[in-house]
């Protein structure tokens, strides 16, 4: 006995000099993301947010550096120290860049560890019924292709899910549309309701709001099944174009490298906000469902969801420099 506590009493004496590990988090952390404010990814990621400084105990920071559909930001997150204080909030167009870019300053794959999928809305096709004169899809083809190249479409950016889901939409239905690209969903949404543009195929979460409002009209959502908040507005299969789906996700990401218990803790705190009630109603109001994809499952979603774009973006002809 009297040698155990010696040997504790000279494990205290060699410790007590060594500063305090500690826990994460111990001050505020930010999340990157790569679009500017007011668009689609800010319409999950203020609330997403709140909550998780609620989990966490510390004030959680949106850091928009919008810019070149999304790769100027998470270029930016790329480079981050990391020391568990600074994750990236993307989404769909992070799958969609690889194909487009002849480089990028970052490998979404390699420089970037998976923390959650977020938010999964699905595309709408959304008009401006002051610049078309047709209330359903069928309408739209019909009209497209007596005015052909004189249609118009909004995007977020070359190379955006916005863009691509366009390029799909007319390679679906033998059409030609002509792209606008803005510098986010913002200020696209905002030439679609000043009648710049004829119509976007947006994320239902950005367009949600508008809808309501009735300054854009929606034709069909890119979805198997029809939206519980738009319970009216018909599925793309419904509107007979049966392989056209397509959802604007949003995940979060942490710079490779960032220590397992950061990683691990915000993993568990995204777990518990996306399963607060205020979360589930901001969710389905803007026509998501909760998932439930993490590390491992959601870095496998990635994945196929580039192997996925890269066929669509060939077949389309789409480059970026």
């Amino acid at each position: 006995m009297r040698q155990a506590l010696t040997a504790i009493a000279a494990l205290v004496a060699c410790t007590a000099g060594l500063p305090a590990v500690a826990a994460w988090p111990d001050r505020p952390v930010t999340i990157i993301v790569p679009f500017p404010a007011g668009g689609g990814t800010d319409t999950f990621a203020r609330p997403l947010a709140q909550q998780l400084g609620t989990q966490i105990g510390q004030p959680v920071v949106i850091d928009n550096k919008g810019g070149a559909g999304g790769t100027v930001g998470a270029g930016v997150a790329a480079k981050a120290k990391p020391d568990g204080y600074t994750f990236f909030m993307g989404g769909a167009h992070h799958a969609l860049a690889p194909s487009l870019y002849k480089s990028l300053s970052y490998d979404i794959q390699k420089d970037f560890v998976p923390v959650a999928l977020l938010a999964q809305p699905p595309q709408v096709v959304v008009i401006n019924s002051s610049k078309l004169p047709v209330k359903n899809v069928a309408e739209l083809i019909a009209y497209a292709k007596k005015h052909p190249g004189e249609i118009n479409f909004g995007t977020a950016g070359k190379g955006s899910t916005h863009h691509l889901a366009g390029e799909l939409f007319a390679m679906q239905t033998g059409i030609k549309l002509v792209d606008v690209p803005y510098q986010g969903a913002g200020p696209m949404l905002s030439a679609l309701i000043g009648g710049q543009v004829d119509m976007a195929f947006d994320g239902l979460g950005s367009s949600a709001g508008h809808i309501r409002s009735g300054t854009i009209q929606p034709l069909a959502v890119a979805a198997k099944e029809r939206s519980p908040s738009f319970p009216n507005v018909p599925t793309a299969a419904e509107a007979g174009l049966p392989t056209y789906e397509v959802s604007t996700w949003y995940a979060l990401w942490a710079p490779a490298g960032t220590p397992p218990d950061a990683v691990a803790g915000m993993t568990e705190a995204v777990t518990k906000a996306l399963n607060q009630p205020k979360i589930k109603e901001t969710w389905a109001g803007n026509g998501s469902t909760i998932p439930t994809l993490t590390g491992k499952q959601f870095g496998e979603f990635v994945n196929s969801e580039i192997s996925r774009w890269a066929k669509v973006v060939k077949d389309s002809g789409v480059t970026l420099d």
